[in-house]
């Protein structure tokens, strides 16, 4: 996807590079705040022909309208990292998968601690 911002919380001008007709596909960001460029994304991708919609952040701020819209478009599941906290609607919708950074955390602090590399984690 070629998106512009046009101001907070705001994308227009969403361009599909490539074709989608008939596959599966996944649209990775780091933050899904409003969800309204996410949604915005899905529904060009659900327009051209996609199959099935998944997406996955890293941090599921989920403010304002973005309950609604999620639930309103076609996405098959959108995960997110435990990062933030859920609200109690999204932590029991059966589209929204959580998946836990503990593992993760506890691993750099092990390597910190022991003086080993880091970044190899995430090569």
């Amino acid at each position: 996807m070629d998106k512009r911002r046009t101001g907070p919380n705001q994308a227009k001008a969403m361009n599909l590079i490539g074709e989608v007709e008939g596959k599966t596909t996944i649209i990775v960001d780091d933050i899904i705040d409003t969800a309204g460029t996410l949604t915005e994304a899905a529904q060009v991708l659900l327009d051209k022909g996609a199959a099935h919609v998944f997406a996955c952040a890293t941090h599921g701020v989920f403010s304002g309208p973005a309950y609604e819209r999620i639930t309103k478009v076609g996405f098959e599941e959108v995960i997110v990292s435990n990062s933030i906290p859920l609200k109690e609607e999204f932590r029991t919708n059966k589209k929204i998968k959580v998946l836990s950074i503990a593992p993760l955390l506890g691993e750099a602090i092990k390597r910190v601690h022991n003086k080993e590399s880091v970044s190899s984690l995430f090569i």
